[in-house]
């Protein structure tokens, strides 16, 4: 489902945006949480240890990137992973081993969305 208004973006364009997303702890662990399948928001909020507000504003974040969709369910909404690729995708991430210098890839997190 499309919604007015929104683009589609492919290529370093939706690697941009899928790597902004990661790099906020908070949209990196509602990705991992949604990657096993969908859930509502308050048990998001929950298992990861945020309020409800907080979560709510990492969720638009992740649908305005386009990785994952609310489905109204009467008061509530069931959020998923927009495309079963991006599970795959977390699935081989997960998997990887970085030699990093900390110096050259500062950890701060920044308020930042995608």
């Amino acid at each position: 489902m499309y919604c007015l208004g929104m683009q589609t973006v492919v290529r370093s364009d939706a690697l941009s945006r899928f790597g902004s997303a990661l790099s906020d702890p908070t949209r990196a662990e509602i990705l991992m949480l949604l990657r096993d399948g969908p859930s509502y928001p308050s048990d998001l909020a929950e298992k990861i240890g945020v309020s409800r507000q907080i979560l709510s504003n990492h969720l638009a974040c992740l649908r305005g990137c386009g990785l994952v969709l609310a489905t109204p369910e009467g008061r509530r909404s069931r959020y998923e992973l927009a495309d079963v690729r991006i599970a795959h995708a977390l699935d081989d991430l997960i998997g990887l081993v970085l030699a990093v210098d900390p110096a050259c890839c500062p950890t701060a997190e920044t308020d930042d969305c995608c």
